[in-house]
């Protein structure tokens, strides 16, 4: 299954089909390589996550691995996520202020679409910056949007 459908998030379609099929076995299989998206694919009961550029010797590997009931994972993957592991988690308000950011917003209007004040809205900014690693915010959208963490 894609990660990003058409009309729906592969998650979201996963975890429909899970609830009705529940020993289903779904591998994703992606171009999105954000450890956040991985991560969130894992937890949602994807047993495995290729990459669509991977050799196809590996992907048959790894469907033949998940159809006999193991988890798999390629290390490229592992990579991804263990990069990030020990990283601070973005609350769910810096992630709404970081997609309006990403729409161009400045702060006063960040804070009247949430209905926070402009002082509240630096502080999560400055949240943001530290939890990623951003020395601006320009940077802090490239990197969540590396990650998964937003989608653009």
């Amino acid at each position: 299954m894609d990660l990003r459908l058409p009309d729906v998030s592969g998650i979201d379609a996963m975890i429909a089909i899970r609830a009705e099929f529940g020993e289903a076995r779904i591998i994703m299989l992606t171009t999105f390589e954000g450890d956040v998206e991985i991560q969130r694919a894992l937890e949602a009961g994807a047993r495995g996550y290729l990459l669509k550029n991977m050799p196809p010797s590996e992907l048959v590997d790894v469907i033949r691995q998940v159809h006999a009931g193991k988890k798999r994972v390629p290390s490229e993957v592992a990579a991804h996520l263990a990069e990030h592991m020990s990283d601070e988690d973005l609350t769910a308000r810096e992630i709404e202020v970081l997609r309006q950011i990403a729409g161009g917003n400045r702060n006063r209007d960040i804070g009247e679409i949430l209905f926070i004040s402009e002082e509240t809205v630096k502080v999560h900014i400055k949240h943001i910056m530290d939890k990623l690693g951003a020395k601006d915010r320009t940077q802090a959208i490239a990197i969540a949007v590396r990650r998964g963490i937003i989608q653009l």
